[in-house]
């Protein structure tokens, strides 16, 4: 990085921790973030991660050897907390040497943190990235074991919070930046606001929807042109029905599939009202959901029936592009972006 001096020192402890030439990690795109995609960002000096969502152990001890096949450099994987396999799959990433787990989807269950730390295979153990919607909450995981945090908006594709990237990270990075590792997440399409994250003392930035339709991404043509069709105000979040089903809410590209979740949503309720089924197994019925929905429009390229998962920086995503092309472009642009505020 010795011709973005200014980002690569910003990007420095970042880029230290996660092993990357770049402190960019790839946010976890379930059926788009696999071995393909993963290794391609590794390789370019970013960090991949690995989206293992509803797999089961087997299959991500399979994506995981096919990815080091692919890449010498480190990557990550996404576990999701609900998962009933949870701690099978922490022992997956162990017995890979995995080095860094990220967690998601809602507080870590007891001896989960621990657990991963303890992965064999790891010298010193595997690091804990945690996603945290609050201050508070940061704070507790970090407290917890947490050697990481990611605060992701609610621009961002996929599962949402209610609350703006820029809100959080001017509530979170001020008090916790100077002696954690925070990494900004949700509507980051350019380098200039890469930037504007780093000064105010993230450690690094998180991006999912810029890296979706990159060459090296498997999501299904039809899948990548409403990527390029789309603009912000089409990535629309989904709707809670049922108060008693705490549904996180989804950003998507509205189109019939958003429609269908709300009507899975009536379905799940009246099995709770039924007493056909406990919180837990109903809240992993919506994941199973979204993870069938997800696989129609990025594998088959069913884009009208299919979940269209994508943020709001989806009007910045116009072409298919390698993923080194990507990352070079948004290191030059935060770079210039540094550069200009220095020279003013």
């Amino acid at each position: 990085m010795a011709s973005n001096p200014k980002t690569s020192a910003l990007m420095a402890r970042g880029a230290q921790f996660l092993g990357s030439e770049y402190a960019i990690l790839c946010g976890a795109m379930s059926w788009v973030s696999e071995r393909n995609l993963v290794s391609a960002i590794s390789n370019a000096g970013g960090f991949g991660v690995i989206a293992c969502g509803a797999m089961t152990p087997e299959l991500l001890d399979a994506e995981i050897a096919a990815t080091k096949a692919l890449t010498s450099k480190p990557f990550g994987v996404n576990l999701i907390t609900m998962h009933p396999q949870l701690f099978e799959l922490i022992e997956v990433c162990g017995k890979h040497g995995v080095g860094h787990v990220v967690l998601a989807g809602g507080i870590p269950p007891k001896g989960s943190v621990e657990a991963i730390k303890a992965s064999q295979g790891v010298d010193g153990g595997a690091k804990v990235i945690c996603f945290a919607p609050t201050l508070a909450l940061g704070k507790k995981l970090l407290r917890s074991g947490a050697d990481a945090l990611v605060i992701e908006g609610m621009e961002a594709g996929g599962h949402i919070g209610p609350v703006s990237t820029s809100v959080l990270a001017q509530e979170i990075l001020p008090t916790l930046a100077a002696d954690h590792l925070v990494f900004v997440a949700g509507g980051i399409g350019r380098g200039e606001a890469i930037a504007g994250y780093l000064e105010m003392g993230a450690a690094g930035v998180q991006l999912g929807t810029r890296f979706a339709c990159a060459s090296e991404s498997i999501a299904h043509p039809a899948f990548k042109q409403a990527f390029f069709r789309a603009s912000a105000r089409d990535a629309v979040a989904s709707v809670q029905v049922d108060a008693r089903l705490p549904v996180i809410p989804v950003r998507a590209l509205k189109n019939k599939g958003t429609e269908a979740f709300t009507a899975k949503q009536i379905e799940v309720a009246k099995l709770l009202d039924e007493s056909q089924v406990v919180m837990a197994e109903a809240q992993l019925q919506i994941e199973h959901y979204w993870a069938g929905a997800l696989r129609r429009a990025v594998i088959d390229g069913d884009v009208e029936n299919g979940s269209l998962m994508a943020g709001q920086s989806v009007g910045m995503v116009t072409k298919e592009e390698p993923v080194a092309e990507i990352i070079g472009a948004l290191v030059a642009e935060c770079e210039t972006a540094l550069d200009r505020r220095a020279a003013a």
